[in-house]
This record gives structure tokens, C-alpha cells and sequence, in this order.
């Protein structure tokens, strides 16, 4: 953005690297506070949820099967 004005364009500029650093310094906080919460996560013995997933469907799959075994022994 240009205007026939100088101090006009050093405002502009000045404001456009501000708003650059508080996007940059935004992204910095966000990723330290999710570097805190998965060390938070680790200390505290937190199952992910894509392996809370995986373990269910697995105990599903097993309670499945012993009740297939229950019906065969029966027979």
C-alpha cells in the first residue's frame, strides 16, 4: 500500500511487521503450551486416544471370539 505520504507508508509497514511478530510469537506460545501438555501427558501415564481406539476394538474382536468358543464348547 503505497500513499504520496512517508509517514503514512513507515506506519504501514511498521503495523505489517507487528501483526507478522504476533503471528509468529501466537504460532511460538501455541506450540510451547502443546509441548507442555504432551510432556504433561507422558508424566501422568495418558493413553492417546488413536491407542484407546485400538485397544478397544481389540478386546471387542477377543470377546468375540470367547464367545464363539463358549458356543462351540457347549455343542
Amino acid at each position: 500500500m503505497q500513499t504520496q505520504n512517508p509517514f503514512l507508508d513507515e506506519m504501514a509497514k511498521l503495523t505489517q511487521a507487528a501483526m507478522g511478530l504476533a503471528h509468529a510469537a501466537g504460532e511460538e506460545a501455541k506450540s510451547a503450551f502443546r509441548a507442555q501438555a504432551d510432556k504433561l501427558s507422558a508424566d501422568l501415564d495418558l493413553v492417546r486416544r488413536d491407542e484407546f481406539e485400538a485397544l478397544k476394538a481389540e478386546i471387542a474382536d477377543l470377546r468375540a471370539q470367547i464367545a464363539t468358543l463358549k458356543v462351540s464348547r457347549d455343542d
